[in-house]
């Protein structure tokens, strides 16, 4: 089974936190469909027949798409691949979930929403520079549930400027009303090239603080539990059932194809990257030369891929299929590094499988590190 991610890179506007590739303005949507279109078509061997399980439109803002728009990309890859997709997930903003959108997307095979809205609160979306308010989120998401599109995922962000340990927990409580089946919450990190970035070199804003944002963390664990979302990956909590095929496919070693602007690709033994610009993906693939990079995965490099995706995961790393798949070498000084951690119940050791305890879940990053293998 492979995996599709489809990359739309339009915006109306551009969010401060984000170092996705994207670009402001729809003068070359159009020319944009032709490429993917094309690129496809130029790839279609790509998967080498394997059968393509889940579909993902991500940016961006996909949601800039019309019905029409989305139809023609899926009639391609349906033509192209064989697709048999359990999911077909669209990445959408809340003030482009019209009513009028939410009907024409009932027509579509479209069945999973991934809703970016960040904060329920108007301030700190003000802020970040999202284009909707709390209400338009709210109505947003009720309004799909209403239409029968109730699969949808929302996204949070924790540790924004100022943001305090109440206010988030308002915005948990605010999702957790909603009763979406999946909430994912990532923590704002400066990356370069971002506003937030500029304004925090220059003094304007403040990274939180480590006590709270482990404080934030815990509380998103405890919420969300309690609430009957599970963590079956660090970032992202879903009710039994309900969580990404799409995703998991990335956590899971399964392979899968990108297309646009700064799509990755997986084929198992390298990575494949799209160039990320516009103007240069739409030039070299109307000339048909090279629009990517690709790399070479060596044994060492896919051992600490695994390390990483595994571990993500709360059913952890299978210790059977690490050695199948790299050897006695590898497994048995991964084994030796987490000894420390286990004993420290920051790893767990049961059934075959290493994984985080809820300890070890807060300091993940660390534990991973010091099991990966540095030449």
């Amino acid at each position: 089974m492979s995996a599709l991610y489809i990359h739309i890179p339009l915006c109306l506007s551009r969010c401060f936190y984000c170092d996705f590739y994207s670009t402001t303005g729809l003068d070359k949507k159009e020319l944009l469909l032709d490429a993917i279109c094309k690129e496809m078509n130029l790839r279609k061997d790509y998967l080498k027949g394997e059968p393509v399980r889940t579909i993902y439109f991500g940016g961006g803002t996909p949601s800039l798409l019309s019905a029409k728009e989305i139809e023609r990309i899926l009639e391609e890859a349906f033509k192209l691949f064989d697709c048999r997709p359990e999911e077909i997930t669209l990445e959408a903003n809340p003030d482009d979930l019209s009513p009028q959108y939410i009907k024409v997307l009932r027509t579509l095979p479209v069945n999973r929403l991934s809703i970016g809205i960040q904060s329920f609160s108007d301030a700190d979306l003000k802020r970040m520079n999202r284009r909707h308010t709390s209400s338009q989120a709210i109505s947003a998401v009720k309004e799909c549930q209403d239409a029968g599109l109730d699969n949808i995922s929302v996204d949070l962000i924790y540790g924004l400027p100022d943001q305090t340990l109440e206010q988030w927990e308002k915005n948990l409580q605010i999702a957790v009303d909603l009763q979406t089946p999946h909430i994912s919450a990532y923590h704002l990190t400066y990356e370069k090239g971002t506003e937030f970035f500029r304004q925090w070199r220059q003094g304007k804003i403040l990274p939180a603080e480590e006590t709270l944002s482990e404080a934030m963390f815990r509380m998103l664990r405890d919420r969300l539990k309690e609430a009957g979302l599970q963590p079956y990956e660090i970032s992202n909590f879903a009710k039994p059932g309900m969580e990404s095929k799409h995703n998991s496919s990335y956590w899971n070693d399964v392979p899968y194809i990108g297309l646009g602007p700064s799509a990755h690709s997986y084929d198992g033994i390298s990575r494949q990257w799209n160039v990320s610009d516009m103007n240069i993906y739409l030039e070299t693939l109307k000339k048909k030369t090279p629009f990517y990079e690709r790399e070479e995965l060596n044994e060492n490099t896919r051992y600490n891929d695994f390390v990483i995706t595994s571990l993500r995961t709360m059913k952890g790393m299978d210790i059977l299929l690490m050695k199948e798949k790299f050897g006695e070498k590898l497994s048995a000084y991964c084994l030796r590094n987490a000894t420390t951690f286990i004993e420290c119940n920051l790893l767990a050791l049961k059934n075959n499988s290493l994984f985080l305890t809820e300890k070890g879940v807060f300091i993940s990053d660390g534990i991973m590190s010091e099991l990966l293998w540095v030449d």
